[in-house]
């Protein structure tokens, strides 16, 4: 009967001891912490570039891996010397704090374990009463269930208060001693274990007597527990205790923003940064726009990228330059005006497409086009200039010419397919002004553009021009470390550019003259070759500079968050010199040779290929897709006398006496232009006396207006009617035009052929007559009066 009786007792208590372990699995958990964290930005080596506060303003960090075993020893001597020996509760730790609270007539000591201090702390440090505290035992119990011992370590140091809105031991270790938890040495680590005992009491810089004596005292403890020698406890506790809260690293903000924005809040972020080479650009940035600052230009970006992975190396979104100047703008992604930077893209474009040759000359003469009027920077015409020289010297109106030339419509979808995401309005909206600015993109999407183009050059440049490559060459820039792209490059596949247009384009960018600050630079043996371009946009509010050397892609800008133009504020002035000297930190150089292809003749005055008039002809190396390009159309074989003073023809001069020869001969206004750059350029003679036959217009032009061009002539101030002014040109210096305006004589004209008109509304003629009787005739339409 006894032993029946024993064993329904045992029955009934481990019934009991079920029904009370379901009731301890029920009871409501609030394990693991769920706390906002902050965001955290590495660099690829997981060197710490910068934070940002959690959305509850704490410093919290995301959950670590593992925790240091100096901070674990440190922590358990001090809180909890026998975690690992009990389940949660203690009875002897709550027998003393019973005792204690007992004598002092209030509660003074908890008697809590490790795991009874990381359930109160899940619960929001309720007030402590013997009910709370029993039913933290019991949710203690549930979390020692659930949580191996390590588990609850690691939740306990990842959201223990350390003092202030600082939360958990990273957090801690990078505010008191700037590094990570795993760099502690003992003496810190003793430091921070004492922390969360009293976190608001004892701090740094707050009762700092007491901080020492306890951490002390614990850096003792671990000495006769034999963690520490003699010799360490004395460097210890020699020591210094930190007196003040450092602030994280500042070295990305704007990456770290950006991150922020792409949907990394809270997470750990490991970039392709490369922090000390992310210090000297920041600082080289910062130092240069501390000296445009005199002028007024507050904010400056840079960017350095890895060309064969696309991999963003120096991320620089802004300058912290004193006064609310927009510096939390990040400049990298912001669309702005690019000015020039995409001129060497439309040369690589027409030469691909056989519309030119590297050297040929391109007009640079007024241009009137639906009412678009482009100027050069400096006002000035040269009549004709070779298109890597106008891609050197930046020309804008060759550009235009070569556009119109092109088709707008297909550059802007090429712009497109190679990455500019910001063309989002059709080639209409923006015209020929593609070519000068006349549109938004980033220094982003510009860097990872010509990162696209280099690793297109370098991987198939040495290969036969007439092979194909994969258009997987272009992808946007990386910044973060585990991005992949894949990129099938043995697809052979016709892509944007060829290699061979991309090789002439890298020559043509490193002619550029460099700004002052690089003068005499081909004479030091450590100086770089560097393919390089600027831009300066509308109303000198943008500096741009891009570029390239085998490497790396580097780009920079200057200028005004607010879109405030200032004097002086261009490519060359304001973005090159910072750009160089980035690159002077960089390691490499250019090797851009030249493009494999066939020798051709080319023409050296006119730079195409060379024709049967053309009596100095070089041979060159050309690609593949410009063998078939236009022979030279400027040189002309003329006949002259035999003084050679006239042209003549067989009407009026015996055949056996006429001297061929060939002349380089540009149209009327072309040659206007250019004889200013180029005195050495000499007018074919004129025709001797009853030898013109069949030939009048070549040697007249109208620069202003084009056929059927619609005037608007405004009325002026008084009420008057205004005046326009028509423009043209003649290929002999010396000529008088005689202007008539609807056959009525307005006036002549000798050297600058200008004459200021007013006409009605409504369609009107112009005839110009030179004083060999030559005519040129022009309808226009004057819209108003």
């Amino acid at each position: 009967m006894r032993r029946f009786r024993l064993k329904k007792y045992i029955w009934w208590l481990a019934g009991m001891l079920m029904l009370g372990v379901v009731g301890i699995l029920l009871l409501p958990l609030p394990i693991p912490f769920d706390k906002p964290h902050s965001t955290i930005l590495y660099d690829r080596h997981g060197r710490l570039l910068g934070a940002a506060l959690a959305a509850d303003q704490q410093w919290r960090f995301p959950p670590a891996d593992s925790i240091p075993q100096q901070f674990t020893t440190a922590l358990l001597l001090y809180e909890d010397e026998y975690f690992y020996y009990h389940p949660g509760i203690n009875p002897f730790s709550l027998w003393r704090a019973w005792r204690q609270n007992m004598r002092a007539g209030r509660i003074v000591s908890g008697g809590s374990t490790l795991s009874m201090q990381t359930v109160r702390m899940a619960m929001g440090n309720q007030p402590r009463t013997y009910r709370q505290k029993v039913y933290e035992m019991l949710l203690t119990l549930k979390l020692e269930l659930l949580y191996s011992k390590e588990e609850i370590l690691k939740i306990y140091a990842e959201n223990a208060p350390f003092g202030g809105n600082i939360v958990g031991l990273e957090a801690a270790s990078w505010r008191y001693f700037g590094i990570a938890p795993g760099q502690l040495s003992w003496a810190e680590a003793a430091a921070l274990a004492v922390l969360p005992n009293q976190p608001a009491g004892i701090y740094p810089g707050h009762q700092m007597a007491d901080f020492k004596r306890k951490r002390d005292r614990l850096l003792r403890k671990l000495h006769q527990h034999g963690h520490l020698s003699a010799s360490d406890l004395e460097l210890a506790l020699a020591e210094p205790l930190p007196q003040q809260i450092l602030a994280f690293p500042t070295l990305a903000y704007h990456l770290l923003q950006r991150s922020i924005q792409e949907g990394h809040r809270g997470k750990r972020v490991y970039s392709t940064l490369d922090a000390p080479l992310q210090q000297q650009v920041k600082q080289l940035t910062e130092q240069h726009s501390s000296i445009w600052a005199a002028n007024q230009v507050h904010n400056a970006a840079a960017i350095v990228v890895e060309a064969k992975t696309g991999h963003i190396l120096a991320y620089v979104g802004n300058t912290f330059n004193p006064g609310p100047h927009g510096q939390h703008v990040d400049i990298i992604t912001a669309p702005r005006s690019p000015g020039s930077l995409l001129k060497p893209l439309l040369y690589a474009a027409a030469l691909d497409e056989g519309l030119i040759t590297p050297r040929q000359l391109l007009p640079d003469i007024p241009l009137f086009y639906q009412g678009f009027v482009p100027q050069n920077f400096d006002k000035k015409y040269r009549g004709a200039v070779a298109a890597d020289q106008a891609l050197a010297s930046s020309l804008n109106v060759p550009f235009v010419h070569l556009l119109i030339d092109y088709g707008y419509e297909k550059f802007h979808h090429q712009l497109k397919q190679m990455g500019l995401s910001s063309l989002n309005e059709p080639a209409g909206h923006y015209g020929l002004a593609l070519i000068l600015g006349g549109m938004e993109t980033s220094l982003d999407q510009l860097t990872a553009l010509y990162a696209g183009t280099l690793r297109a050059y370098q991987r198939f440049g040495q290969r036969p021009l007439r092979q194909g490559y994969s258009r997987g060459d272009y992808f946007a820039n990386r910044y973060l470390r585990e991005a992949r792209q894949e990129t099938d490059t043995s697809r052979q596949e016709r892509g944007y550019l060829r290699a061979s247009s991309i090789g002439y384009m890298l020559q043509a960018m490193q002619q550029l003259n460099r700004p002052a600050t690089e003068a005499g630079w081909q004479q030091f043996a450590s100086s770089k070759k560097i393919a390089w371009k600027t831009g300066t946009s509308y109303g000198l509010r943008d500096a741009w500079a891009i570029g390239l050397s085998d490497d790396y892609v580097v780009g920079v800008w200057l200028g005004n968050a607010d879109g405030e133009g200032r004097p002086g504020l261009t490519g060359a002035t304001a973005a090159a010199p910072l750009l160089f000297r980035i690159f002077d930190i960089l390691p490499g150089r250019a090797h851009f040779d030249q493009p494999f292809g066939a020798t051709v003749a080319i023409c050296r005055q006119s730079g195409m290929r060379a024709g049967s008039n053309c009596p100095d002809v070089i041979n060159e190396t050309l690609a593949a897709q410009l063998e078939g390009t236009p022979q030279c159309r400027y040189h002309q074989l003329i006949h002259l006398n035999e003084e050679e003073t006239y042209q003549v023809n067989s009407s009026c001069y015996a055949v056996s006496k006429i001297k061929k020869r060939p002349w380089f001969v540009l149209p009327p206004v072309m040659a206007w232009y250019y004889r200013r750059y180029h005195p050495e350029y000499q007018d074919p003679p004129p025709f001797a006396s009853g030898c013109r036959s069949g030939e009048t217009k070549q040697h007249m032009a109208l620069i202003y207006p084009r056929q059927f061009t619609r005037v608007y002539i405004p009325v002026e101030q008084d009420g008057t009617p205004g005046q326009v002014v028509f423009e043209a040109a003649h290929t002999s210096r010396n000529a008088v035009i005689y202007w008539h305006l609807d056959n009525q004589y307005i006036g002549q004209t000798n050297g600058r052929h200008q004459m200021a008109i007013r006409a009605a509304k409504g369609r009107h003629r112009l005839t110009l007559i030179d004083s060999q009787g030559r005519e040129l005739s022009r309808a226009f339409v004057v819209v108003s009066e």
